[in-house]
């Protein structure tokens, strides 16, 4: 009587996780009713999902409305698509911003689309914004670098996929020759690629030896007696 058949409690979360994608496409906050009618569910049962939601932090209330909250946000950040990839992308993507201006982008496949999983805004930023969890088509420069074959030459993007855009991207390898993510400059069409490409290309190489760095040691050979 006091256990939950289990197609109730992946009922349950179903609405949850449909809840907090609901949240995510609405933006910063979104209200009950908002949400009720993205999710297809009654008012009520968002209401009793919400409150649960908010006990444990994943989303937080601000007056009748409600966002994400700190603790989906720390959970997040504990997902790596790669051992050590986003600690090895950061210090190159925050310099691929210095030097060129362009956004810097860092994404994986998932799911037949391009992931953003790291990223640094640029001057594009107000046509183009770049957030972490985005996703987009495989028919851009990034996505192209990640599934295309292999290359050496950064592949480039001038206004083919979005008016106003061009970008430059290469993939990132893992010491072995895996192909786990690619890196892309975005900047405002107009401006010659070549000096981005290039730097697109420094920054890819950087991330890819500190993920060498990353890499776990060999274990050691067994010895037979």
């Amino acid at each position: 009587m006091g256990t939950p058949a289990p197609h109730q409690g992946r009922g349950v979360l179903e609405g949850a996780f449909a809840l907090l994608e609901a949240l995510r496409l609405h933006g910063d906050e979104a209200g009950v009713t908002e949400l009720a009618v993205a999710c297809g569910v009654p008012k009520g049962t968002v209401h009793r999902l919400l409150d649960q939601l908010a006990a444990v932090g994943a989303v937080e209330r601000r007056g009748t409305r409600y966002r994400t909250g700190p603790q989906l946000f720390r959970l997040g950040q504990g997902w790596q698509p790669h051992p050590g990839l986003r600690a090895a992308a950061r210090l190159p993507l925050h310099r691929l911003r210095a030097a060129t201006g362009a956004s810097a982008v860092l994404t994986v496949l998932r799911e037949d689309l391009a992931m953003t999983v790291c990223s640094v805004p640029g001057e594009p930023e107000p046509l183009v914004p770049v957030r972490d969890g985005m996703s987009f088509l495989l028919d851009t420069a990034a996505g192209r670098a990640l599934r295309g074959p292999r290359r050496t030459a950064p592949l480039l993007d001038r206004e083919t996929v979005m008016d106003g855009v061009a970008c430059a991207a290469v993939p990132v390898r893992t010491p072995d020759g895996r192909t786990v993510a690619a890196l892309a400059g975005v900047v405002r069409a107009g401006r010659p690629l070549e000096a981005l490409a290039q730097a697109v290309t420094d920054a890819g190489l950087a991330i890819s030896r500190a993920l060498s760095r990353h890499a776990a040691p060999p274990l050691p050979p067994v010895v037979r007696r």
